[in-house]
């Protein structure tokens, strides 16, 4: 694996074929699938939530298969144990030892499907995983491969046997995705697509290797990011914590996490800076699911989205961006 940095062209391109790639398979998709590969290139984690049957465990393992990236797939169940995630040690009568078994977490990409349906205490398994890149199991610690993003699915509509995932869990999230239904076009294309490949496994062949995925998240981290742009998240995220509807507000790691993923999503778009539009563009899949809402709020139906949609239009952004001076 190389960390060194491929041009922002370069990137771009790639990117795109991603992107294109993947949507040979997931069908009217684009816009959230250039989200959640902008928040894997800016080295985040993605959370798609939305009702079953919309090609969410799809997209992941397409966009795994088309980044190169090993991938392990796990169904969450009520009764699933840490260890089922991160390993364990397992006895060896040859040698009479204890020897690490890796859980499925030793992976490039690790889709944990149905977040919600397993207990807290297996949820936070993930969350040294997700913010350090590493496991620790009996006081040991063992780094995960690099690079390595989790992208979970939750079900927002069943509530019989599910979890709710903690606020320092959704946190651990970059990017919280809804999919939605196809169109009448889209999901007609589904259907043909299903008819013309004669098999229910769709398979995207890969656009770039491992070492190349390094070398974009590398790339991306050259992309300049003008001081009002920063103050433009900054605003949006303190803005969060001063609303009335608003009990806990986004931290710092979410005026963070704009700014890190609209970095990314310029350079999809071929773009070397950054720009207003890029932050108004991902403010709600970053910051929404960071909002713990008043219960008055919830009483009366104010919902998250609402209270970063109205922030967006009444922050006041930067006049004009444009590419950095030489």
């Amino acid at each position: 694996m190389t960390d060194q940095a491929l041009p922002v062209a370069e990137i771009s391109r790639l990117a795109n074929e991603v992107l294109d790639r993947v949507g040979t398979v997931v069908v009217g998709m684009r816009a959230p699938l250039t989200t959640a590969l902008a928040a894997i290139l800016a080295g985040g984690h993605v959370l798609f939530e939305d009702v079953p049957g919309l090609g969410k465990t799809l997209a992941a393992r397409s966009i795994a298969s088309a980044l190169g990236l090993d991938f392990r797939r796990l169904q969450c169940t009520p009764d699933l144990l840490p260890s089922d995630i991160t390993g364990s040690y397992i006895y060896q009568p040859g040698t009479a030892e204890f020897v690490f078994r890796p859980g499925p977490v030793f992976t490039g990409l690790f889709l944990a499907d149905e977040i919600n349906r397993t207990a807290p205490k297996t949820q936070s398994a993930l969350l040294e995983a997700m913010a350090e890149g590493q496991v620790t199991v009996e006081g040991s610690s063992f780094p995960l491969p690099k690079p390595f993003h989790v992208i979970a699915t939750s079900n927002p509509i069943e509530f019989e046997g599910t979890y709710q995932l903690p606020e320092a869990q959704l946190d651990r999230f970059m990017v919280r995705l809804s999919v939605g239904y196809p169109d009448r076009a889209g999901e007609q294309q589904v259907l043909l697509a299903r008819v013309a490949r004669r098999h229910e496994v769709a398979t995207v062949e890969p656009v770039v290797s491992v070492g190349t995925l390094a070398a974009m998240q590398a790339g991306v981290e050259t992309v300049h990011v003008d001081p009002d742009i920063a103050a433009y998240c900054v605003d949006l995220a303190t803005a969060t914590r001063r609303h009335a509807a608003v009990q806990v507000g986004a931290s710092p790691r979410g005026s963070q996490g704009l700014m890190l993923v609209a970095r990314a999503r310029a350079v999809i778009a071929g773009r070397d800076f950054v720009t207003p539009d890029d932050i108004k563009a991902i403010a709600i899949p970053v910051l929404a699911h960071r909002l713990s809402l008043t219960a008055q709020a919830w009483a009366t139906g104010v919902n998250p989205l609402d209270v970063v949609t109205e922030l967006v239009g009444v922050v006041a952004g930067p006049p004009a961006v444009g590419a950095p001076s030489v």
